[in-house]
């Protein structure tokens, strides 16, 4: 049996079960600014949210509502689009960066951060009147 051209990880997990982990990913992702998780999964997730930081920069309607589709909450969503999406115009690929830390104490699995590679600056927010 190969293995040839078959795409992603499977993590163990049903598809609706691994499609939940990368939004939940995702979206702890963008509200804390980096997170820690095991390499497999971190790699994944860079796949994952390259593909939505793209569609926040684009930030039109349509854009907007695949952005909160894929994330777990609006809040993040919108903070996605209107905060940090702005901020990482300048470059068209690498929002994210996966660093290796530590290898976990229980199971021995190879632990990774993964951030955002520019340095976000926390936008204060505008008081509706």
């Amino acid at each position: 049996m190969h293995r040839h051209s078959y795409k992603g990880r499977k993590f163990g997990r049903e598809r609706d079960q691994r499609r939940a982990l990368l939004k939940g990913l995702a979206t702890s992702l963008v509200e804390h600014g980096k997170i820690e998780t095991t390499l497999p999964k971190a790699k994944e997730l860079v796949r994952y949210i390259e593909k939505v930081i793209t569609k926040a920069k684009k930030g039109d309607l349509h854009n907007r509502r695949q952005v909160i589709a894929a994330l777990s909450t609006q809040a993040a969503a919108f903070k996605l689009v209107d905060e940090i999406a702005p901020q990482l115009a300048g470059r068209t690929s690498g929002h994210v960066r996966v660093e290796r830390t530590r290898l976990r104490i229980g199971d021995g699995a190879q632990l990774a951060t993964i951030a955002f590679v520019d340095e976000l600056k926390s936008v204060p927010k505008e008081e509706k009147k």
